[in-house]
């Protein structure tokens, strides 16, 4: 795990700088969650946080999620919060070198977190295809707004022909378009995609 990653988001958590925590899961994401049907399916949230998508997904009857956190402070916050789920689904883990094979990841601006260099955006887009099984789905939000000069402020930015030449090799785009029901503060400014593994 890097353990600089690690210390920073453990320092966000400690220190409360958590303005992306909304308290509830996104709208976009819960109105996806809302039209699955199968509810066996084994489902990640990467950079899962506080893991309110989660929380609900768990309360609506699926049985596989998994969520995955470099930091421990938001997972042992869940822990106590939802002590009813499988604590083996919880995961302190680097992305990045995590391994596991799922039906469906869901993102929740988790790519806008990273320093946005080509090398660690293209090894998102790699790492994600390579924990979904071969027609697995990709979901969720990437932020539509420019990316600046900034290697500090996060999140980072970005847009959607910029997002599709990292994640084109590997996924079929089912959908990717400006979010219709993004929460307000939110509005125009995030992209809703669907894709599948190649």
């Amino acid at each position: 795990m890097s353990e600089d990653l690690e210390n920073y988001w453990s320092t966000r958590y400690e220190e409360e700088k958590t303005g992306w925590d909304i308290g509830y899961p996104s709208t976009p994401i819960k109105t996806y969650i809302d039209q699955l049907e199968d509810k066996n399916s084994h489902i990640l949230i990467p950079g899962a946080g506080n893991a309110y998508e989660a929380e609900y997904l768990y309360q609506q009857g699926f049985t596989n999620v998994h969520i995955l956190d470099i930091s421990e402070i938001p997972l042992n916050k869940f822990k106590k919060k939802s002590p009813d789920f499988p604590k083996e689904n919880l995961h302190n883990a680097d992305f990045f070198k995590f391994e596991g094979t799922f039906d469906l990841i869901l993102e929740q601006t988790f790519f806008c977190s990273f320093v946005p260099t080509t090398e660690n955006r293209s090894a998102y887009a790699k790492q994600m295809a390579s924990l979904l099984k071969n027609g697995g789905k990709l979901a969720g939000l990437w932020f539509n707004f420019p990316l600046t000069d900034d290697m500090e402020k996060r999140p980072f930015g970005g847009n959607k022909a910029e997002y599709l030449t990292y994640l084109s090799p590997y996924f079929t785009v089912n959908s990717f378009e400006p979010c219709y029901n993004s929460i307000p503060p939110r509005a125009g400014k995030e992209l809703f995609g669907i894709f599948t593994k190649r």
